[in-house]
C-alpha cells in the first residue's frame, strides 16, 4: 500500500484571497523596503544606458565621490520619515517601543542596539522612522542610526538611507554628530555583522565582549550609554545551519573579512504563501530603550576604565532583559547569553 503521509515540511501553505487589504498594503510595504537596493541599482543602472542621461550620471558621480554628508549626520528629511508607509511596514509584524525613563534633550547619547539579527528590523523602524513616533516619546533628541560607509557608495541608495536618517558608523562621523549639540544622539548595532549569524528565533547570543569602541567614543565625547534591547528581532526569520568551523560559516567569515558584512543564509515567507521565501515572519519585535548611564568625560581613557563603563552597561542590559523576557521572550530557547 502507498504512504499517502504529506510531512509537514513538503507543506506549503498558501495565503487566501480574502486577506484584508490592510494586510495586503503591509505586505506589500514589507517586500518594497526588502528590495530596496536591487530596486535603486537597478533604476541606477538603466538610467545610465540612456544617452540623454549620461551628463546628469556624470555629475551625479563626482558629487557623491566629494559628498561629506554621511560623515556629518546624512541629509535627513522628515518628510521621508512620517511617511504613512512606514506605519503599514511596522504594523506588518507589529514592532513597538517602549521606554523604561524619559531622556534629557540637554545631553547626548550612544544608544547600543541588541541583537543585530538578520538586517536589525526593529533599530530601522525605531530609528530610521517615525513608525512608532521617536520623536514624541523622546522629545528633543535627534537620533541618527548609524551604519557601514561601505553602504554610501551605493548610488542612489546612499541618498534613500539619508533621507531617513540614517549615517556613516565611521568614528569622525560619530564625532562629528554629538558635536551638533544639545539632544544629537547616535544609534549603533554594536553586535555587527559577525553577530547576525547567531539570529535564530528564541536565541540571543551577543557579541559584545570585545567591543569596546562604541564605549570609548562615549567616554570621549561624555555622552550618555543607553542600551537599547529588541525582543524578537531574531523570531523573524529562520537560518540555515552553519555551525562554526564549518565551511559554510567560514565562507561567511571569509566575506565579513573582505567587505565588512557578510552573508546570513536566512529564509521566512513568501507574498503568497506562509512558510517559503525571503519575507520576514509576522512575528512581533518589541523594541526596549533602556536607562542612560552617565560617563565622565575623558579624552584617552585606559582600557581598564573602558572595562568598568562596560560592566555597568551590560547591566543595565541584562536588568532590561530580566524585566521582559517573560512577557516579551516566551518562546526564548535560553537566556542571553554573551558569546564573544
Amino acid at each position: 500500500m502507498a504512504d499517502n503521509t504529506v510531512t509537514k515540511s513538503a507543506i506549503v501553505r498558501l495565503a487566501p484571497l480574502n486577506v484584508p487589504f490592510r494586510r495586503r498594503r503591509q505586505t506589500a510595504a514589507v517586500f518594497l523596503w526588502l528590495i530596496s537596493l536591487p530596486t535603486t541599482l537597478f533604476f541606477f543602472f538603466i538610467t545610465c544606458t540612456i544617452v540623454f542621461f549620461l551628463p546628469w550620471i556624470i555629475a551625479y558621480l563626482l558629487f557623491v565621490l566629494f559628498d561629506i554628508a554621511p560623515e556629518n549626520g546624512g541629509r535627513r528629511f522628515e518628510f521621508a520619515r512620517r511617511a504613512a508607509f512606514w506605519k503599514w511596514y511596522s504594523e506588518y509584524y507589529p514592532i513597538k517601543l517602549i521606554k523604561q525613563t524619559d531622556l534629557d534633550p540637554s545631553k547626548n547619547y550612544v544608544f547600543g542596539y541588541h541583537p543585530h539579527g538578520v538586517i536589525s528590523v526593529g533599530a530601522w523602524t525605531n530609528f530610521a522612522t517615525e513608525a512608532n513616533d521617536f520623536s514624541k516619546i523622546f522629545p528633543g533628541i535627534t537620533c541618527r542610526l548609524l551604519t557601514l560607509t561601505s553602504n554610501f557608495n551605493i548610488p542612489l541608495y546612499r541618498d534613500y538611507l539619508m533621507a531617513q536618517g540614517c549615517a556613516s558608523v565611521s568614528r569622525q562621523s560619530c564625532e562629528n554628530i554629538l558635536k551638533k549639540g544639545p539632544g544629537h544622539s547616535i544609534i549603533i548595532v554594536v553586535g555587527g555583522a559577525g553577530e547576525s549569524l547567531n539570529a535564530r528565533p528564541g536565541i540571543y547570543d551577543l557579541v559584545l565582549k570585545r567591543r569596546l569602541g562604541f564605549i570609548k567614543l562615549a567616554v570621549r565625547s561624555g555622552a550618555c550609554l543607553c542600551p537599547v534591547f529588541s525582543f524578537g528581532e531574531n523570531d523573524i526569520w529562520d537560518q540555515a545551519d552553519n555551525p562554526k568551523g564549518g565551511k559554510v560559516w567560514k565562507f561567511q567569515k571569509t566575506v565579513q573579512k573582505l567587505s565588512g558584512w557578510t552573508m546570513p543564509l536566512f529564509h521566512g515567507r513568501g507574498v503568497f504563501n506562509y512558510d517559503y521565501g525571503v519575507l520576514p515572519h509576522r512575528r512581533p519585535i518589541t523594541t526596549v530603550v533602556g536607562k542612560p548611564i552617565e560617563v565622565e568625560q575623558n579624552e584617552n581613557p585606559t582600557e581598564e576604565e573602558l572595562r568598568v563603563v562596560q560592566e555597568k552597561y551590560i547591566k543595565e542590559l541584562y536588568n532590561i532583559w530580566n524585566e521582559y523576557k517573560d512577557i516579551y521572550a516566551k518562546n526564548r530557547v535560553r537566556d542571553l547569553t554573551l558569546v564573544e
